[in-house]
């Protein structure tokens, strides 16, 4: 459905700021090259803690952070094999978190039926993935797709991001493109208009022009002269619950979002940049440029964002009912989304009657 992309004032939905995540999705926790051969780490999805973990054959495992026995964390004890073990009393618990071996249960008794409950968890662009929902679903929810990943002439740089504030308001962010004030002195874009707006049942996508001028765009390929203003078109594509952004093939973004609770989200992202040399002077040149590029470019555009995510967080929580105004289309449309994935989410959730 296409959308007007008239800027009028609209009331932003409080409720938002409330709205769970339809945890029926795959989500991000994690680089890959963060977890160690036969080493476990906690990571939490909406506040439920998930212990993950290599097997001995470099395979990832995840169950839930809490030992059946007393409830101790599981990430505290040690990999055995392909079954991860309790710091506490030894028990074995395998992939699927059946307690498998109990060092001190004689011979003749049978096992606890009691079981950590598994997550269905895989490896795909150097990132680990989790599916928190109904275990059933996750063959029929398509991971995200990022064909840029491997392609030769592309520069890519990961970047993690982390903040204290919910989720929703992380996204906004990521789709708004009229906040180039906010960057101002880094040489960010200005001048930005909404083109184009559309809405699906699982999607929203926006396309905006933005216009970009100074040294370090040039650089980057955004502008022919550091002097001249160049326009270019960019386009938002927000596809539940991750982002993907384009600008006029020269770069891209990957943004996936991580709910860790109320207020506190965290984002695992893929920029891509096309540049303009060989194949093997990018490979050659990559271990310098990215982390000069993350350092100097992109983490300090994440710190400003992170700032006044904060900010609204912050004065959400003193003052929950208090009303704002939005005059972005694709900001409401986000909202909209926000609330449908979590009604759906609820609806699969609750019992048949």
């Amino acid at each position: 459905m296409e959308l007007a992309t008239k800027l009028i004032p609209q009331t932003v939905r409080n409720s938002v700021r409330e709205a769970g995540p339809n945890l029926n999705h795959w989500y991000a926790v994690g680089w890959a090259k963060d977890f160690g051969l036969e080493t476990v780490q906690p990571v939490t999805i909406w506040n439920q803690s998930i212990a993950v973990f290599r097997d001995s054959q470099g395979q990832f495992q995840a169950l839930e952070n809490a030992c059946p026995h007393r409830g101790v964390e599981l990430h505290r004890g040690r990999v055995k094999g392909c079954h991860l073990v309790c710091p506490y009393h030894g028990w074995e618990f395998n992939s699927q978190g059946a307690c498998v071996q109990i060092p001190y249960l004689p011979s003749d008794q049978k096992l606890p039926p009691q079981r950590a409950r598994s997550f269905p968890i895989q490896e795909r662009y150097g990132i680990v993935w989790i599916f928190p929902g109904e275990t059933e679903l996750a063959d029929q929810i398509p991971l995200l797709s990022i064909p840029e990943f491997g392609q030769p002439g592309l520069l890519m740089i990961p970047i993690t991001g982390h903040f204290q504030a919910h989720f929703s308001i992380c996204n906004e962010n990521t789709m708004d493109v009229f906040h180039g004030f906010l960057h101002e002195d880094l040489q960010g874009w200005f001048d930005p208009v909404l083109l184009t707006l559309e809405e699906t049942e699982n999607a929203v996508l926006a396309r905006y022009s933005v216009s970009y001028r100074g040294k370090m765009a040039k650089f980057l390929g955004l502008a022919e002269d550091a002097r001249e203003t160049t326009t270019l078109p960019i386009t938002i594509e927000y596809h539940y619950p991750n982002y993907a952004t384009s600008l006029e093939g020269i770069s891209s973004l990957y943004l996936m979002r991580l709910p860790v609770g109320p207020q506190e989200s965290r984002s695992f992202a893929l920029f891509f940049f096309r540049v303009r040399l060989p194949q093997w002077l990018i490979q050659r040149l990559q271990p310098i440029l990215v982390p000069l590029l993350r350092r100097f470019f992109l983490e300090k555009f994440l710190a400003q964002d992170r700032s006044m995510m904060e900010s609204e967080q912050h004065n959400y929580d003193l003052n929950p009912q208090r009303h704002y105004a939005e005059i972005n289309p694709a900001i409401i449309a986000i909202q909209r989304m926000t609330l449908r994935q979590y009604d759906r989410y609820l609806q699969k959730k609750a019992p048949a009657s």
